[in-house]
């Protein structure tokens, strides 16, 4: 494959990544309204650690755990952010 082929990879990559990234987006909104309605706190500690973990078992790189870490870090707070912000309409 030459540069065009891999951008062009890339390109369908990110176009797949976004849509599960909405996906999740949308699960994560739907917790927060299930949480909102049995009393359950949207941040739970113990569960976002657990999810890292999971990432960091499911790693097999050539993204190093740290990288995956910090992306997915990330995803969860934006998760949680949606999740509040929706508990809050």
């Amino acid at each position: 494959m030459d540069l065009d082929d891999w951008r062009k990879e890339i390109d369908l990559l990110d176009q797949k990544l976004l849509e599960l990234l909405n996906r999740r987006a949308g699960c994560a909104i739907e917790i927060g309204r299930i949480k909102r309605v049995i009393g359950q706190p949207i941040f739970v500690p113990e569960r976002e650690m657990s999810i890292l973990n999971r990432i960091l078992e499911l790693n097999n790189g050539p993204m190093d755990d740290e990288a995956a870490r910090r992306i997915f870090q990330q995803i969860i707070d934006e998760s949680r952010r949606l999740a509040q912000e929706n508990q809050e309409k």
